[in-house]
């Protein structure tokens, strides 16, 4: 078991789960909506790969189940489109780094599962960036259906109020189990 705890209530996370016979196959949010025929999975939806195979379960969600899996992580380019200058702190990189250092590289980054990032549509089809609904002590809790590799990126993003109306990012508290 896997689980995902928003310490603060306030913090995105984005989550990344790879098989580890094969990093190739990975958790896929483009196979994953239409396998649920719905945009965000719930407590007991299976999570499936790009091979739409069953890579994890969502077995419970004590938040208001307000979770994004249309957006892809940041990156340095999402800074620059926003007005930053210079380097700032990723997902993406966080990623290639959490991976680089178990071996691993990628030759391009999947969509990420926005854990508790409030992106909701609009009528006409327009994306707004809230902060999330999410409250301090909420978490997501995983069952693994294969030997897999998870990567949890606390989101860094503070140039909109993805991570709350403060826009400070705050830490995540995670933790794996044997059931």
């Amino acid at each position: 078991m896997l689980k995902v705890t928003n310490t603060h209530g306030s913090q995105v996370a984005d989550f990344w789960a790879f098989s580890a016979a094969d990093p190739g196959e990975h958790l896929s949010m483009e196979h994953m909506r239409p396998n649920l025929r719905k945009l965000c999975p719930a407590a007991g939806d299976a999570l499936v790969t790009n091979r739409r195979r069953a890579i994890l379960t969502l077995v419970s969600d004590s938040s208001e189940g307000v979770h994004d899996t249309l957006v892809a992580s940041c990156d340095i380019h999402r800074y620059h489109e926003l007005g930053h200058q210079g380097y700032h702190d990723n997902c993406t990189d966080n990623l290639r780094m959490a991976l680089a250092a178990i071996g691993l590289a990628l030759p391009q980054v999947p969509c990420p599962f926005n854990l508790w990032m409030n992106t909701p549509a609009r009528p006409g089809g327009e994306m707004v960036w809230l902060p999330p609904v999410s409250r301090a002590g909420d978490a997501v809790m995983f069952r693994a259906e294969m030997d897999l590799i998870a990567v949890v990126s606390a989101c860094p993003m503070d140039l909109l109020p993805i991570n709350g109306a403060d826009a400070v990012p705050r830490s995540l508290s995670v933790t794996v189990s044997a059931a």
